[in-house]
């Protein structure tokens, strides 16, 4: 009864206006309580495209996912860069990468992201593979038979420490593996605080989260940092950009870094969980999953088991077909990210089918994949995990339709066009390595048969966390 669709002020080619009855929030709880559910009824009511009041802002939704392409394109009047700098500067207390205070700081920042590609994603990759497998023999020497643990505790522990290890390099001290997990337990307490932060909800109104932040951070200082051994070039790069900028302070170079691990982790451990449950959910799945690991193993000649080291290329790494499409589709159901552009003058967007969208300045853009990855007319019967859904006569499965037609975007877990995320390469091989040596090493199964579903509260963030974890069981393989 109480809301209204409201369509003043409104210019000839701006899309319809949705608005709530509340002032300043209008639709913000709706939106938050389920996204997906709220942008296709207005999709029903309203068509392609839409403007939305959340919290302030205008965003104008764009949901047919042939149009993505025409905002990917127009990155220098819609640009995203300059709201990813705001926002993360809130969220990890570093002073914004203004150009007159820091000139180039952001380009030269950006230009690292050259040693997550090509040759020297081969050599960060080869280091978290051997960490990895340094992790698993450690816990393999304290499985003798069954052990059980949490799912979710698992993969963070896990991975967590892994990413660490390879991106900053070993803590010396005989109790490494304790110091680690004190930093991963802050860091968890701080992610949790993390959607409230992304929201713009002032720090000091977050329980203790300023306090963890300004403790993780601290471990981040130079002189922490310098006695952690053999760490990652990307981050020394950084560090060596840092030190050439006078007026960032210790605690801001810090905070970078904490930053930096805040992107290695905060979506990779979720994903890491959602791709190992639906494997064990599926015993198909895990079957052909692990019998390509076996017959990779074998055809190299190399052996299974802790105490062997296993070694992958990437062109190995990229030729498992099941172990990727197995993994797509874990991503395609759990990821939830909003792509945002900003627009930076009064402009006209021209759309497919000579369409138009009229944009103010600073309006904000939005293309919402999820609503693709979940269209039965991509993706048949898109509520089920299918393992071989991205796998077409035996080789990698690359067209997807909709309405008859080839697709372009059909899964955008990582973001699309300039707000790419630039370690998505690392990523996929950080999660294919974590699944590969837990294949090849354990017997794997459920502890508990219950339902995990998603925890809505990131929606629009990445990937989406489980709303409640799971007990399995693993041994090593006889």
């Amino acid at each position: 009864l109480f809301i209204f669709f409201s369509v003043s002020n409104r210019k000839t080619g701006e899309p319809p206006l949705i608005n709530g009855w509340i002032p300043y929030l209008g639709k913000a709880l709706i939106f938050r309580k389920d996204a997906y559910k709220f942008l296709l009824d207005q999709q029903k009511k309203f068509g392609d495209i839409f403007t939305v009041h959340i919290a302030g802002r205008y965003i104008t939704f764009i949901m047919d996912p042939f149009q993505y392409v025409y905002v990917i394109r127009n990155s220098k009047q819609l640009e995203f860069h300059e709201f990813a700098n705001k926002m993360a500067s809130k969220t990890f207390d570093y002073p914004a990468l203004s150009k007159g205070k820091f000139p180039e700081l952001k380009e030269n920042l950006h230009r690292i992201y050259q040693y997550l590609q090509g040759k020297p994603l081969d050599i960060i990759s080869d280091h978290m593979m051997k960490n990895l497998q340094d992790i698993f023999e450690w816990k393999c020497s304290q499985a003798t038979d069954w052990e059980t643990e949490k799912m979710y505790k698992f993969c963070c522990s896990v991975m967590f420490e892994a990413s660490f290890v390879t991106l900053y390099g070993r803590v010396p001290a005989a109790d490494g593996h304790k110091v680690i997990s004190e930093i991963r337990d802050k860091f968890i307490k701080f992610d949790a605080s993390f959607p409230y932060l992304a929201a713009n909800i002032p720090i000091e109104l977050l329980g203790a989260t300023k306090k963890v932040r300004k403790e993780l951070i601290h471990h981040f200082l130079l002189q922490n940092m310098t006695k952690w051994l053999g760490g990652s070039k990307v981050v020394q790069a950084r560090q060596d950009i840092f030190e050439k900028y006078e007026l960032l302070g210790d605690y801001d170079k810090a905070a970078h870094h904490f930053a930096f691990l805040w992107a290695s982790v905060g979506n990779t451990i979720p994903a890491t969980f959602w791709a190992m449950y639906y494997l064990l959910r599926h015993p198909e799945a895990l079957a052909a999953v692990r019998d390509e690991i076996d017959h990779l193993l074998q055809s190299t000649g190399q052996k299974r088991g802790p105490t062997y080291n296993i070694h992958l290329t990437r062109e190995q790494l990229d030729n498992l077909v099941y172990l990727e499409s197995a993994l797509n589709e874990s991503l395609r159901m759990c990821s939830s990210s909003m792509n945002i552009r900003i627009s930076q003058e009064d402009f006209v967007l021209k759309l497919e089918g000579n369409q138009e969208v009229v944009l103010r300045k600073g309006d904000w853009i939005a293309l919402y994949p999820q609503i693709l990855h979940m269209d039965p007319e991509v993706y048949e019967d898109p509520k089920e995990y299918k393992f071989d859904r991205y796998i077409e006569n035996g080789k990698k499965k690359t067209t997807f339709y909709k309405a008859g037609r080839k697709l372009k975007y059909f899964l955008m877990p990582f973001g699309s066009g300039i707000s790419m995320c630039p370690g998505r390469f690392l990523a996929m091989n950080e999660m294919k390595m974590f699944l590969f040596i837990l294949l090849s090493h354990f017997d794997v199964e459920l502890a508990e048969n219950k339902a995990v579903r998603l925890d809505n509260s990131r929606m629009g963030l990445g990937i989406l966390l489980p709303d409640v974890d799971i007990a399995f069981r693993y041994k090593l393989r006889s």
